[in-house]
């Protein structure tokens, strides 16, 4: 049997505006590395969004490559990475050559083939090929093959895999390369894993949302959302990245699972449980896999009062996290009140009015729904609300400009 934990999406770097939050990833990549001690891995996998930034900080890449160095356990346990929308392809790969002997891989373009032979005393590359490793050795029970699918938009895609027929679809390029993979390479005596950085759902059924921190993958540079029929039937598990919550998209042809980000990144991930998952497979069997849940970090949570001594008492009685606190009232929060919340707490990062109408009913004009709308229709509410008419087209034209859109949209 072999046991895999599958990670993603620890933005490296990110900050909840003015607020660092490095400490607290410090913290969280600890707790993680003791989970797979504990559980005694035999392989890792970090479905991208490595980074928060394509130039991340020198804070953040030595915290990466201080806390692969641990996981690895200085080259026992294999890890592999790929990169994701948040992360620079050259960046991910640059050190793959030295990292490789404490059998680290990172992969981040579809035309890269990882150099068989040993990685480390214990594990080799046994086969390769764009897109693919299998990999074996006294250290793994059985050989592991996997099939890489970093992030790569339409014009990658097209840069790496050829031009071929205009007219098929992103989903149908990648489909087909995965099932030529597999076909080629993996059968029932060994185990056969996907680990990509895309959004992935049931065809047919509605889109989860992205997060508000993540840089959407949807209809960027041509870029759908992919079906989970895209994955070869003869794939055991696929570990996904980009969607931040703990979330299994389908268990046909096997379990698609994002396992979650660490942290939470941005109030739309208020309340909800970070975790990592572990899996357990075995060649030609159907895997377990059980996801644990992270206690470190700051938690966010979104709150609203209409009293002030309410308020403060919550604040005082939830001191370790962050806040986006919308406080409702007749006028515009004067300043005592303004002073009373953010010395009750440290974490308050979004203070919001409620202005309540002669009705008593508050009115916020922009509502959690419409942060979901693309700019122009945001742009039109925002220039309704301010000269209570319309935008021309010509302004409309001069805005999508401004943003980069094309004006026929």
């Amino acid at each position: 049997m072999l046991k895999i934990l599958h990670t993603a999406d620890w933005h490296l770097g990110k900050r909840l505006q003015e607020y660092s939050r490095i400490e607290e990833q410090k913290e969280v990549l600890a707790e993680l590395v003791e989970i797979a001690d504990t559980e005694n891995v035999d392989l890792v996998l970090l479905a991208g969004d490595v980074y928060d930034t394509f130039n991340p900080t020198h804070e953040a890449v030595d915290l990466f490559y201080k806390t692969l160095r641990k996981l690895s356990q200085a080259g026992k346990r294999p890890v592999i990475v790929i990169s994701g929308n948040h992360d620079s392809t050259q960046f991910i790969e640059a050190p793959d050559p030295l990292a490789r002997q404490l059998g680290i891989i990172f992969y981040s373009r579809y035309d890269t083939i990882v150099p068989p032979g040993g990685l480390t005393e214990d594990i080799s590359v046994s086969r390769s090929d764009p897109g693919f490793i299998e990999l074996s050795g006294k250290g793994l029970p059985v050989p592991v093959r996997i099939i890489l699918a970093p992030y790569a938009n339409e014009v990658l895609l097209k840069t790496y895999l050829g031009e071929g027929d205009r007219e098929a679809s992103f989903r149908e390029i990648l489909g087909s390369k995965w099932k030529n993979i597999a076909e080629s390479y993996c059968d029932d005596s060994g185990i056969n894993l996907f680990l990509g950085h895309f959004f992935f759902m049931q065809e047919g059924s509605k889109a989860e949302p992205e997060p508000e921190s993540e840089r959407p993958i949807l209809h960027v540079g041509g870029t759908q959302a992919l079906f989970a029929e895209s994955i070869p039937p003869q794939i055991q598990y696929a570990a996904l990245g980009h969607l931040h919550r703990y979330h299994s998209v389908s268990d046909i042809p096997c379990p698609l699972v994002y396992a979650s980000s660490p942290l939470s990144y941005s109030f739309s991930e208020a309340d909800q449980k970070k975790q990592v998952v572990v899996v357990e497979a075995e060649p030609g069997k159907t895997v377990s896999y059980r996801p644990i849940p992270l206690s470190k970090g700051r938690p966010l949570y979104r709150k609203t009062f209409d009293r002030l001594e309410k308020a403060i008492d919550w604040l005082q009685a939830h001191p370790h996290c962050y806040v986006e606190l919308t406080f409702a009232a007749d006028h515009a929060i004067d300043a005592a009140t303004r002073k009373a919340l953010l010395s009750a707490h440290d974490g308050i990062v979004n203070l919001i009015p409620l202005i309540r109408s002669s009705t008593g009913e508050t009115n916020t004009g922009l509502q959690v729904e419409d942060l979901e709308k693309d700019m122009v229709s945001l742009f039109r509410m925002y220039y309704h609300s301010e000269k209570l008419h319309e935008p021309n087209a010509e302004l409309i034209d001069l805005f999508k400009e401004v943003i980069s859109q094309p004006q026929n949209q």
